[in-house]
């Protein structure tokens, strides 16, 4: 088995020889059966599930009292989120579900939040490039690791939010920054505020690697180990002094006219 850690994906040998040495599904499995000690053929992929939302309960109290009470986030940046229908509370677990949007509109992508408990996860059939974001109109946008982390830097940083992009990359994988970038090529800034930890600090690397010279890229990296935990304790950090920044590229300066 292989695993791909920045990309949150894996799978077996013949996945791993589609994926790494480009080749077909019948290919790759003669490739595996010609080489010396390769053993028995493992067991195909699972066929992508259909996606769907999870039913929504009739009122959103416990994941409001939860994203409230708990998270420390306020209703009026909540309210924007609910009026677009991209957070709401399911009616079998009364999960906070927060759904991402493609550009037609349509639902893709939906990560559930246990109001009771730790249970944290994806609907089956979501699509990792369409995960929870906000669209606006600046030149610039802001990564995270998951949609609450996003709701708590807004929170945080609450001056002219709507006009600016919002991602969560559920996890560290760059698909969703990908197939972002492909529908907003205008996008000159890049903000990693992914979590202050090794994880973080080695997907923000590999992001800004992945990203043209012609964009700007700067770290932005809670004083905690991520922007929520900075959000509750805010009241106990010194002199707001939420984050540190770190340029990790810059765009190379054009040369002025005369």
């Amino acid at each position: 088995l292989w695993y791909h850690q920045y990309e949150q994906v894996g799978g077996d040998a013949v996945g791993f020889v589609c994926r790494f040495y480009g080749k077909s599904y019948p290919d790759a499995v003669q490739f595996l059966l010609s080489q010396e000690h390769c053993g028995q053929l493992l067991i195909p992929p699972t066929p992508e599930k259909e996606f769907i939302l999870p039913t929504a309960n009739p009122t959103m109290q416990r994941a409001m009292s939860y994203l409230q009470n708990r998270r420390g986030i306020d209703r009026e940046v909540l309210a924007s989120f609910v009026r677009r229908k991209m957070i709401y509370e399911s009616k079998e677990h009364h999960n906070v579900v927060f759904v991402g949007y493609d550009m037609s509109g349509q639902p893709r992508h939906a990560h559930m939040r246990g109001t009771g408990g730790s249970f944290k996860g994806n609907a089956a059939g979501s699509v990792p490039e369409y995960s929870f974001h906000w669209l606006g109109q600046s030149e610039q946008i802001y990564l995270f690791e998951a949609p609450i982390d996003l709701l708590s830097f807004i929170e945080l940083f609450p001056k002219n939010w709507q006009q600016h992009n919002y991602l969560s990359l559920g996890g560290v994988s760059g698909k969703a920054l990908r197939q972002f970038l492909s529908e907003r090529p205008d996008v000159e800034r890049v903000f990693l505020c992914l979590d202050a930890d090794k994880a973080g600090e080695d997907a923000c690397k590999c992001l800004a690697a992945l990203l043209p010279d012609t964009v700007s890229v700067t770290r932005i990296q809670p004083c905690m180990k991520d922007w929520n935990d900075v959000l509750v304790h805010r009241a106990e950090i010194p002199n707001r002094d939420y984050f540190k920044s770190t340029i990790l590229k810059e765009p190379p300066k054009k040369d002025s006219v005369k």
